[in-house]
């Protein structure tokens, strides 16, 4: 199987792995993913399986973000999404550069929870984001709630801005600037790009 990135990070001794979304490859197993008891109370859609595919088929069909699948050595164990700050609510919570990208994502597989691989999948994620040389910054807006994201959030290098209201939850604004991120990691040799 071939990916869209790939990293090998050597803090897990692991490759970090992107691939798009596939409705038919995917759907069933991030439905799954959804109904997890670590899930739903953060992403809501602890739905039918119909339902879910049509989310997902509205969302793989909205152009201002991309989709992804997180594999571990070639094994699927988490979902992605990425997007493009022009487009999204979240650009109404403050002033956007036109480049600027932000992030979502989930572990769904339970047996890789509490293991410490948040960071290193977080990492690899905002590494491949900032592979657009006009990214100068990448946003996320986790639950308040959820404190465990947060505090992986913080540890790549994301700051707390403000608490935000969007339609589906109350999140807490937080920016990755390229400078951070780049001071934080590029000379630690966490990540080596195999591609």
């Amino acid at each position: 199987m071939s990916f869209d990135y790939e990293v090998f990070d050597n803090d897990i001794q692991k490759k970090i792995q992107f691939k798009k979304i596939d409705l038919d490859r995917d759907g069933k197993r991030i439905h799954r993913w959804m109904m997890e008891d670590h899930v739903h109370p953060f992403w809501n859609l602890n739905i039918s399986l119909e339902k879910f595919q049509d989310h997902l088929r509205n969302a793989l069909a909205d152009r201002h973000q991309t989709l992804y699948a997180g594999y571990l050595d070639g094994v699927p164990m988490s979902y992605w999404e990425a997007y493009w700050v022009k487009g999204d609510v979240v650009e109404e919570t403050y002033t956007p550069a036109p480049f600027d990208q932000g992030v979502h994502l989930l572990i769904g597989e339970r047996e890789y929870l509490g293991k410490g691989l948040s960071l290193p999948l977080l990492r690899a994620m905002v590494s491949y984001q900032f592979q657009e040389k006009k990214t100068t910054k990448v946003v996320a807006e986790p639950d308040v709630r959820n404190d465990k994201m947060i505090h992986v959030f913080e540890k790549c290098g994301f700051e707390k801005v403000k608490p935000v209201t969007l339609p589906d939850k109350t999140g807490l604004l937080m920016f990755c600037e390229r400078s951070e991120f780049e001071k934080r990691w590029q000379n630690e040799g966490f990540i080596t790009d195999i591609n």
